[in-house]
Parts: structure tokens; sequence; C-alpha cells
């Protein structure tokens, strides 16, 4: 699917999703692991912030946090979830952040709806965002994918998943200047299961 209908597709499901969804669980805890590692005035991106349940509403008031995310719709939700949050519409493959501006990003289900020939490109502008031993905290596909699901969530509407694998994702990363910390799979918000990774900006 292309960038734009990916978008519509979001600002379509968007209320579904949120509905869907739970509000809590083991991969939104991650987020209190991740601050723990960071200073107190750390810079946050929570990039693909969706609806703010998950990730935005656990970083706002702990750290700085600005969450992004291309689907007007999801922004909407999100002012609603965190209204003190500072939100922009943009696309996680140019970035409108400074060099080095965030000491973390996280990206929770995010990376996987932006075809597998582009990632690259995201994590060399997540790198290039993050200060030198800054945190990536992100879902990854762990198998090899690129499709549509039709009428995802009984929502009437499609959605588009591509990942080139765990193997592929892991060698991107090193290439784009991060060392993977660790992998894990943890609960995700519509009951199943999901693969995280934390990874470090080089220096």
């Amino acid at each position: 699917m292309h960038r734009d209908a990916v978008r519509r597709a979001w600002d379509a499901v968007a209320d579904d999703y949120a509905a869907k969804r739970r509000a809590d669980g083991e991969d939104a805890a991650l987020i209190e692991d991740l601050l723990a590692d960071l200073p107190a005035d750390a810079r946050v991106l929570d990039v693909g912030c969706g609806d703010g349940q998950r990730t935005l509403t656990n970083l706002v008031g702990a750290a700085d946090a600005l969450g992004l995310d291309f689907s007007r719709r999801q922004l909407e939700l999100a002012r609603g979830a965190a209204p003190d949050a500072r939100l922009v519409q943009a696309d996680m493959t140019a970035l409108p952040v400074a060099d080095g501006a965030v000491d973390a990003i996280t990206a929770y289900h995010a990376v996987f709806h932006v075809s597998r020939s582009q990632h690259p490109a995201v994590y060399e502008e997540f790198a290039r965002v993050l200060a030198p031993g800054g945190r990536l905290l992100m879902t990854v596909g762990a198998g090899r994918s690129d499709a549509t699901r039709r009428n995802w969530l009984d929502s009437g509407h499609a959605m588009y998943w591509s990942t080139p694998g765990r193997r592929a994702t892991v060698s991107q990363l090193d290439e784009a200047g991060f060392d993977v910390v660790w992998e894990r799979f943890v609960d995700d918000p519509l009951g199943s299961q999901a693969l995280f990774v934390l990874a470090e900006r080089r220096p």
C-alpha cells in the first residue's frame, strides 16, 4: 500500500483500534524500564503514538515527550488521552526533529506499517535524531511478510504490514548505528504477543 493509503486506513480504523485494545499490559510496562535508564529531563519521541493510550500517557510527566503520528484522527484521539502532550503530524520516514535532539524513541506497532524497503531509511532517521547513547524501544516483525489484511478488526477497512524478519531487522539496525541490548516477546494490546527490541545508538 502507498503511504497515503496507509495513512487514510489509520484515519478510518483509529476508533475501532482504540476501542479494541487494552490501555495497559506488559508492553506498556516496558516504558518504566526505559525511563529508569534515562536522565530526569530526558526528551522522548513517541513515533507512531496513535491514540496515545499505551505509550504517550506513560511518557507525559515522566519525560519531555513529543508524540508523532501521520494519522490526523489518531492525533485527535491522542489529544483526548494526553491533553498536555506535544503532538505533531508527520511521517517517520522524514522526522521533523533536529539531529541528536532526543534521548530516546519509542515506536510501538509502527515501523512494520512502512514498506520493508524503507525500513533502513527509517532506522537512519531514528539514529539521526537520537543523541549518542540514546535508546530505541520498538516493536519489530518476527517473520518476513508484506501483506494487506482486508476488513481488519472487522472495521471494513484494510491495513498493511511489511517486515523483513527479525534477523534482517537486527542487521539493518546495526548498519544504522545501533547495538541491540535485548529482544523479547511480550503481550501486545490485542491479546497476542509481539517482538520488542531495545537498541542503543552507538557514540
